[in-house]
């Protein structure tokens, strides 16, 4: 028997308070709304990937050059 205050037909109950009106909630964070309203999404390529991938581009261009060079001596 914790409760000796409490009679026999009444029942503990708590009361919770609501804090805001029903349907309009204030978000924990201000900054969340101003992150989804930007839709982040993901990073760009650098410039340095983009020089990687030309000078890979250029490479490539001139290995075919060298090799229908070379087919082309063969006949």
């Amino acid at each position: 028997m914790a409760n000796k205050t409490l009679g026999t037909r009444q029942k503990l109950t708590f009361r919770i308070e609501p804090s805001t009106k029903a349907g309009t909630a204030r978000p924990r964070n201000v900054f969340v709304p101003l992150a989804r309203g930007r839709k982040a999404g993901a990073h760009t390529e650098g410039g340095h990937a983009e020089r990687q991938r030309g000078r890979a581009d250029v490479r490539r261009a001139l290995r075919t050059l060298d090799d229908d060079g070379k087919d082309k001596d063969k006949d």
